[in-house]
């Protein structure tokens, strides 16, 4: 039997609502799963790094983690509620200024991110101190052609709400940007595509550095470059790519939905 083309599959979609409450539930849900995910593939150095998403309901309001809890123990009941003026709304939990600064301007300027992630990754940090964007060295790295951008003027934590602005000018429209001497900060429609990229970022800059570390690597043409970003950096590419990674955390450790 002849096997099935990829357009003839019927590939999963982003779950749909019947009411924010709901939305909200799984909102909250897939952001403590993507702290346990975090915390799995080492991004949980010290108290630094968060993960956030946009309320349904409140627009102007993101979830976000509490300052100091270990990633590995996030649960959707742990995560705080905060405001665009940095109040916790809901939550008895101390809240990152950092996480606040940068979080709530990329929020603002960009209505149609959902989430953002950042953490200080080893392979991310470590690409970042390079001040230069990624080269399109494989099929992965492509998600990312044209579709990232780097933030060249660190001058320590961001804290103030100004330097957070041209963070997320910096950003633009794109998907990710590079903070130069920090890490990687991705965003996303979904708490599962933004998580996705975060992942497969970090994974890139490593690759790059074992590349050029032994040699002069080839880049991928432009042409093909541009073609597999829109085979593999779309939103939908995004959220499903990150679906096993979900599926397996939540059945592992299923308290984080609680």
């Amino acid at each position: 039997m002849a096997q099935a083309s990829a357009s003839q599959m019927s590939i999963p979609q982003p779950p749909s609502f019947a009411t924010v409450e709901e939305e909200r539930k799984h909102r909250k849900q897939r952001l403590a799963a993507g702290f346990r995910l975090f915390a799995r593939f080492g991004y949980d150095e010290g108290v630094a790094g968060h993960i956030t998403v946009r309320d349904p309901g409140r627009p102007d309001h993101f979830w976000v983690n509490p300052f100091g809890m270990y990633f590995g123990h996030i649960r959707a009941s742990d995560l705080i509620l905060v405001n665009h003026r940095g109040d916790v709304v809901e939550g008895n939990h101390p809240l990152n200024g950092a996480a606040f600064a940068i979080h709530s301007r990329v929020h603002a300027a960009r209505p149609d991110v959902m989430a953002a992630a950042h953490s200080h990754s080893l392979y991310g940090r470590t690409w970042s101190s390079l001040g230069r964007l990624l080269d399109p060295l494989s099929q992965d790295a492509c998600a990312f052609y044209q579709d990232h951008a780097l933030f060249a003027d660190y001058t320590g934590v961001v804290y103030e709400t100004s330097e957070a602005e041209r963070i997320a000018q910096a950003l633009g429209s794109k998907k990710a940007v590079i903070l130069r001497n920090h890490g990687l900060l991705t965003v996303g429609e979904t708490v599962d595509e933004t998580v996705w990229w975060f992942i497969t970022m970090d994974r890139s800059c490593q690759a790059q550095l074992l590349a050029e570390a032994v040699g002069k690597p080839i880049p991928v043409s432009p042409a093909d470059a541009a073609t597999a970003h829109q085979q593999v950096g779309s939103h939908l590419a995004g959220w499903f790519q990150a679906q096993p990674l979900f599926a397996r955390v939540i059945r592992e450790e299923p308290d984080l939905l609680e």
